[in-house]
């Protein structure tokens, strides 16, 4: 009896792990078919890989609920830790880690407009806006609490499909801006979304708004120092040891596992993992990078590319197939008109949200730019509106976190929520996620895309020669500000100190950051390595 009772669990067990080698199986398969379609698809006018993983997921979905008799649409459960623990990492920090520092640093004022407070009034319209609309339509006994999660959650843009479209070589400003604003979105986003959760809004009041404002203020301050710290901390034990001169396979390895690191202490000390991470790419791209062997710099360069490039096929795959999760719509299927105006009322609040930042911030933005070259046009605000409609898997993530338990919920305030979220993504995704390349080739036509900032500047890693920051005296675009007309005093109030931030940072980098972290101009020496009859020729600073 023990003996049978011993194998009949083994035998459990072992079709249970069979039946997970299947899943696991098919969904590689998947995988490799979303990017093999969406290379057929390179040129296609509609069509990009996001919203190819998205559609193979909503077949998969359909397939698999044909097939197991409306039971389950998918191959694998939905985990918080799965997407924010091993999904969400590799493309915060490949982010950081590619991005055009000069660009980037250049705009950082506009992209913090855009990306923090842009945020901030899009989350405070969308909260309101559902507070006034969810409670005339009763859907369920939702709390303060739970409305202003709703404000965060669809607060969290997804430009990724713009980002495909936009080549950061013809239109670097408008792509900066879009790239840079879609992270720190995400971040600002997150922030929100703790903070709602670790404070008693109930009874809400002046004090535990000023609260509410410093612990925004603590967690965007202390994660950024976290990732610049990490950052440095690998740039420092690379240049030191040499461990190219043994094996660039360790060097690989320790820049890995020290992003990784950055991301996981953020997430123990409950500060926001994304900005530390992204900040820590950027500082390894500046400074660590540099300090490896040139194979390693191939090596990490394609490895991080790559790794996010899965990690974010990965999700769309996934986010299409829970679509049609048939237990959440089970739930709403009582009310489903109520479930759809839900959605569209979500819609409307997010276009709004999104207009009522981008044209006036915009519009500051260009009181403190001295070319008009360097100014956001009516077209690139349009582009910048549209690029921030689409909603993704931080969105999801978020709203599983708020209104489930492990996956699961049975509450039908909740519920709705949940297939609302769901709505929205699919909806804004394959909808405005077709119309972006045409949209962006009507307003940004080819013949024009280099007119916002005519310089093209290779970026590190991609090139051995970009400083973290420009005093901005290099670029056709400030050489044509000379023939512009004397700026206002508001202009040079908020202009002239960015560029002395520039400059006096070049000078500060050079004179003590480099020669202690290394960075552009040091090369290791790795006997026997091709960099053994470079160290020569190697530029210095």
């Amino acid at each position: 009896m023990v003996v049978d009772g011993f194998f009949g669990k083994l035998g459990m067990v072992t079709t249970s792990d069979h039946a997970s080698v299947v899943s696991m199986n098919l969904f590689v398969a998947l995988l490799c078919a979303c990017i093999l379609i969406g290379h057929l698809l390179e040129e296609n006018r509609w069509m990009n890989e996001s919203i190819t993983a998205l559609a193979i997921g909503l077949c998969t979905g359909i397939v698999i609920l044909l097939t197991t008799g409306g039971k389950s649409s998918h191959l694998l459960v939905f985990s918080e830790d799965l997407f924010f623990i091993y999904l969400l990492p590799p493309i915060i920090f490949n982010a950081g880690f590619q991005v055009k520092k000069k660009q980037f640093f250049r705009n950082f004022m506009t992209i913090m407009l855009f990306g923090a407070v842009g945020t901030l009034i899009s989350f405070a319209i969308i909260s309101l806006g559902a507070i006034h609309f969810f409670q005339k339509m009763n859907i369920g006994p939702l709390k303060i609490g739970d409305f202003l999660a709703i404000g965060a959650i669809f607060s969290a843009t997804d430009s990724v499909c713009t980002l495909q479209v936009l080549n950061q070589d013809e239109t670097p400003l408008l792509y900066s801006l879009v790239f840079g604003e879609g992270v720190v979105n995400d971040a600002t986003s997150v922030v929100l979304f703790n903070a709602i959760q670790s404070f008693d809004l109930s009874h809400f009041n002046s004090s535990i708004a000023l609260q509410f404002i410093g612990n925004f203020l603590y967690l965007f301050i202390t994660s950024t120092m976290l990732g610049f710290l990490a950052g440095l901390l690998s740039a420092y034990m690379i240049k030191k040891l040499y461990f190219g001169r043994h094996s660039t396979d360790r060097e690989v390895a320790l820049m890995i596992l020290m992003a990784y690191l950055s991301y996981m202490l953020a997430e123990l000390f409950y500060l926001s993992a994304i900005l530390t991470v992204f900040f820590c790419g950027i500082v390894m791209s500046h400074y660590t990078w540099h300090n490896v062997t040139e194979s390693s710099r191939v090596t990490t360069k394609h490895a991080f590319a790559t790794l996010s490039f899965v990690a974010e096929i990965f999700i769309f795959l996934y986010v299409g197939m829970d679509a049609l999760d048939i237990e959440k719509w089970r739930v709403v299927s009582d009310s489903p008109g109520k479930s759809v105006g839900v959605s569209s009322i979500l819609l409307g609040l997010i276009l709004v949200g999104r207009a009522a930042f981008v044209f006036p911030l915009s519009f500051l933005s260009n009181l403190t730019k001295n070319s008009p070259y360097e100014k956001v046009t009516l077209k690139q605000q349009v582009t910048i509106w549209w690029a921030g409609l689409m909603r993704g898997a931080v969105s999801m993530a978020l709203a599983y976190n708020q209104f489930t338990r492990l996956g699961h919920t049975h509450l039908h305030g909740n519920a709705i929520m949940i297939t609302s979220t769901i709505t929205v993504v699919l909806f804004s995704t394959v909808v405005f996620g077709l119309m972006t390349k045409p949209l962006v080739r009507i307003l940004l036509p080819q013949s024009k895309l280099g007119t916002s900032m005519t310089s093209s500047e290779p970026s590190s890693p991609k090139s051995f020669t970009v400083p973290l920051l420009s005093n901005g005296h290099d670029s056709e675009a400030d050489k044509g500000s000379q023939h512009v007309g004397r700026p206002t005093s508001l202009r040079m109030l908020l202009s002239t100190p960015s560029h002395t931030v520039h400059h006096y940072w070049r000078k500060f980098d050079d004179a003590f950051m480099r020669p202690v972290f290394g960075g552009r101009g040091f090369v290791p020496f790795v006997p026997g390595s091709p960099t053994e009859q470079e160290v020569l020729q190697w530029p210095r600073p």
